[in-house]
């Protein structure tokens, strides 16, 4: 075995965003893109030399080829040992568990999260660090920097490591060792929850259904709920990943999940629905005709994680994305801890959860995860829904209700404009923003706005600032619409609009919220021109 250096050039397009870089699977395909990628990684966190990486993905097509490549450059860069999930699988979260747990010097995840995938499909690559999160802004800066000016990369050439079979192998001087993907995160989990409780609930006859969309979480979810808990056989579906997903949308929500949301809005309906993404790091919650929106969830989740022994001290703070409703915030003041508003991307959530001020962190785009690791967790949060139900004996609906009763309702939709002109869809974030010292004191649409700013976040651990992460637009403690452009799609643009409306009167809380947001969507169309500037009606 021998160490190759190749010349090469600087590909364009390769900055890595809030989840690491994203493009499509041809292209990650293409001679030199990924190993340029990679080698520009292991220039900003190196030198790479005697350390130890955790290697793995979600199984989408390319996974496997991909993995061997980064191993062979590992070894060639003079890492000491890599820990890879067998057959190459790592959700997300598992991948985060088990760099913590064995202390290791950082990994490499392949996964474009929720995005399709198959050989048509999208890919994705990101460094996480030592702490088990991903890289912060002056990391991938670095990484972005290094794929400006890469001039060669070194690689092994040698033959493909065996990924079926545990144990340890060797490729040139460097140890590769092949682990189960499940069982450090089958332990933390049973660290976490009252796995007894959420036992007796099945065997008291309890139901659920849980979607793992031929993504990276069925054979945990299978381990775990099936093999553990006693969920009945067949409570998971769609268990067994593929790299193209099925030929479906790993994205859980009710338009992906359509089967599951078609069951638990049916005459027989379990009392649990639940599914998750492509890596396995984001989460749906739908009970017997009650549909949980990620904000929700979050919230409920925070006033309740003293029911599961993990979490029985109670929490240090509180933390949400920006465009995650006001819902958390409530729970925070009602429980007398800290909350905290940071721009969308798991990263920001890390400085805070290792300084110790927050304990449970949550998106709107259905993440949610606690400081048991430093990335978001959909399993986690589906046994935390698990626990609570079993402590309690609530279904889903009675849970929302007691906890709006409690905090007030937050009416929240997100509304997606795909794949639209990027020239257009900037245009209209560049003239909402040069309009946003004349909007306070306006009223539109009967809703008088107080406040409207372009989202800055200063870290209060670190310092580090960022800027011009969403435009919102706040109409009191009643309503607000946030707009952003998403860095995740790998075609045109996206323009999120998110609309949320407070309301306290219990009497008032049982409304559709299209309706119940009907001023905000009007509000946030007019002002926006989101029609003529897009040519969307929806």
């Amino acid at each position: 075995m021998t160490v190759k250096t190749v010349t090469t050039t600087p590909i364009e397009g390769q900055k890595p965003g809030t989840s690491g870089l994203r493009a499509k699977t041809r292209v990650f395909m293409q001679p030199g893109y990924l190993e340029n990628f990679v080698q520009s990684i292991f220039d900003a966190v190196g030198p790479v030399a005697g350390k130890t990486l955790v290697v793995g993905g979600d199984g989408r097509f390319f996974n496997r080829r991909a993995i061997q490549t980064i191993l062979k450059m590992a070894a060639a860069n003079g890492a000491a040992r890599a820990v890879v999930g067998r057959e190459g699988l790592l959700s997300t979260p598992a991948a985060s568990a088990v760099i913590r747990h064995l202390r290791t010097d950082g990994g490499l995840i392949l996964s474009a999260s929720h995005n399709p995938g198959g050989e048509d499909g999208d890919f994705g690559l990101k460094y996480n660090i030592p702490a088990g999160g991903p890289a912060p802004e002056g990391v991938t800066g670095a990484i972005h920097a290094n794929t400006l000016k890469i001039t060669e990369y070194r690689i092994l050439e040698a033959g493909d490591v065996d990924l079926s079979a545990l144990g340890e192998s060797r490729l040139g001087g460097m140890a590769v060792e092949v682990i189960d993907p499940v069982a450090i995160y089958a332990d933390l989990m049973r660290s976490l929850f009252d796995f007894d409780a959420i036992r007796a609930h099945f065997a008291a006859g309890f139901r659920m259904r849980f979607d793992a969309m031929h993504a990276v979480t069925g054979p945990y979810a299978r381990a775990i709920l099936e093999g553990e808990l006693g969920a009945p056989a067949g409570t998971v579906i769609n268990a067994a990943p593929l790299p193209d997903f099925g030929g479906g949308h790993p994205d859980p929500n009710p338009v992906y999940a359509a089967d599951l949301m078609a069951e638990m809005f049916g005459p027989d309906a379990p009392d649990l629905g639940a599914a998750s993404d492509g890596d396995g790091d984001r989460n749906m919650i739908v009970g017997r005709g009650a549909y949980v929106t990620p904000s929700d969830s979050l919230a409920v989740l925070a006033a309740n994680i003293h029911l599961a022994p993990g979490y029985s001290g109670g929490i240090t703070g509180i933390a949400r994305s920006m465009p995650t409703s006001r819902a958390a915030d409530r729970v925070a003041a009602r429980l007398g801890v800290p909350s905290y508003e940071t721009p969308t991307g798991w990263k920001f959530f890390g400085t805070l959860l290792d300084a110790g001020r927050a304990t449970i962190c949550g998106e709107e785009s259905a993440g949610t995860g606690s400081n048991h690791v430093r990335e978001k967790d959909g399993l986690w949060a589906v046994l935390l829904w698990l626990n609570i139900m079993a402590a309690t004996g609530r279904s889903v609906a009675e849970i929302l209700a007691d906890h709006w009763a409690a905090h007030g309702r937050d009416y929240y939709s997100r509304h997606d404009y795909e794949g639209v002109d990027k020239a257009a869809a900037e245009g209209l974030m560049d003239d909402l923003r040069a309009r946003l010292a004349s909007l306070p004191g306006s009223e539109i649409e009967g809703l008088t706005i107080t406040e409207a700013d372009d989202f800055a976040y200063t870290d209060p651990v670190d310092g580090s600032v960022a800027t011009s992460q969403g435009i919102r637009l706040i109409f009191g403690d009643t309503a607000r619409a946030v707009f952003r452009l998403s860095g995740t799609g790998t075609v045109g643009a996206t323009l999120r609009v998110y609309l949320e409306r407070f309301e306290p009167d219990p009497a008032r809380q049982g409304e559709e919220p299209q309706a119940a947001l009907a001023p905000v969507i009007a509000a946030a169309h007019t002002l926006a021109g989101i029609r003529t500037r897009l040519g969307r009606e929806a």
